[in-house]
């Protein structure tokens, strides 16, 4: 792989032989079953890239580490924007509905969670109660104003809907970026800081 994955990323190629020894059987058997696993945001060692197994329940979700070697596919959030599939659940109903803003919004964006992973791998993850999670690539500064447009767009949806804007040093969110608040909570690999601007984190609020 040329480019380094990015976090939301999903990844094949991980197998139960690449997990600790002390892996639930449920990690075991999500990757027995040929599941993706998707980037997270943590440091890792050279050749390694930070990923995260989901199992079927909600609380099945395990940190682990695969090597850059094995990946064989990967798809990125921006990928699944225009995929469907047979579920009318709320979820999907609200991701058709805000396709013909987000294509217009001027920015670069992707589905993730429970969404992105079923419709990137076919493995059942979205339910009746799932959220919509989706990103936005942001290399340059989105203004308080824009976000607090796209945050009244999706509250019109039929299910909640949280996206998180995609900066060069790191993720915040959509709502929090969109709020009130002089200092927001910005995620890297290498820690969860509150800055006055996402896209200038040096300079920190007084």
């Amino acid at each position: 792989m040329v480019n380094l994955p990015l976090a939301h990323d999903l990844l094949w190629g991980m197998t139960p032989a690449q997990l600790p020894a002390d892996a639930p059987q449920w990690a075991v058997e999500s990757l027995a079953a040929g599941q993706p696993v998707v980037v997270r945001r943590a440091v890792s060692a050279e050749g390694w890239v930070a990923v995260g197994i989901r199992g079927v329940l909600r609380e099945q979700r395990l940190a682990a580490f695969m090597g850059l070697d094995a990946i064989v596919r990967r798809i990125s959030p921006e990928a699944l924007c225009h995929v469907d599939c047979e579920h009318d659940l709320s979820v999907m109903q609200a991701l058709k509905q805000l396709r013909p803003m987000l294509d217009d919004c001027g920015w670069v964006w992707g589905v993730s969670g429970s969404v992105g992973f079923e419709l990137a791998s076919g493995f059942t993850a979205m339910h009746a109660a799932s959220d919509l999670d989706l990103i936005l690539r942001t290399p340059q500064l989105i203004t308080r104003n824009q976000a607090r447009k796209l945050v009244a767009g999706f509250d019109q949806a039929v299910c909640r809907v949280d996206m998180q804007l995609q900066t060069p040093f790191g993720a915040v969110a959509l709502r929090e970026w969109a709020s009130g608040s002089a200092r927001v909570l910005l995620k890297n690999a290498h820690q969860a800081c509150l800055v006055a601007d996402p896209w200038n984190p040096q300079e920190q609020a007084a």
